[in-house]
């Protein structure tokens, strides 16, 4: 699911939070408890669609449950990643030398919106920042991994 969703806000995650209509979007409470509305991509939709009709269950089942129905520990979705990423590395050797972990990819789907042209204010909405500047980092980050040079504004910040 590319949602930059924090791992507490996935695996809290239930059957009732997803909406996949029109203007597909999940519902969550993130950090702070504030609740927001993060869009859902097509292919999101396609696959979540397939995944809950298999699964079933009631609107206040969680989305993501473990082997008895309960919500997935933050440790069982840090060893599923991994274990996923050990599954591609045949198919992106590159992974075997990199670390990924759930919040990696909740970065990546940050990048990935910034690559697409997403202002940082959507960003921030997107994954519940508080403040536009907490998402200042996706935007040095780009510029150096462009230039090899940090942006000029955020070392001045940090002098």
């Amino acid at each position: 699911m590319q949602t930059g969703l924090r791992v507490s806000e996935l695996t809290g995650l239930r059957r009732r939070d997803i909406h996949l209509g029109t203007g597909a979007h999940l519902a969550c409470r993130g950090k702070g408890r504030k609740d927001r509305a993060t869009p859902l991509t097509r292919g999101t939709v396609v696959v979540l669609r397939g995944y809950l009709t298999e699964r079933g269950g009631g609107p206040d089942d969680p989305v993501f449950a473990g082997p008895h129905g309960d919500e997935l520990s933050r440790d069982a979705v840090r060893r599923l990643v991994q274990r996923h990423t050990r599954a591609a590395v045949p198919h992106c050797p590159s992974l075997a030398t990199k670390i990924v972990s759930p919040h990696v990819l909740r970065h990546t789907c940050a990048m990935r919106l910034l690559e697409s042209g997403c202002d940082l204010a959507t960003i921030a909405l997107w994954l519940g920042h508080a403040n536009v500047a907490t998402s200042q980092i996706y935007l040095n980050s780009r510029e150096l991994h462009q230039t090899g040079e940090p942006n000029r504004d955020l070392r001045q910040l940090a002098a």
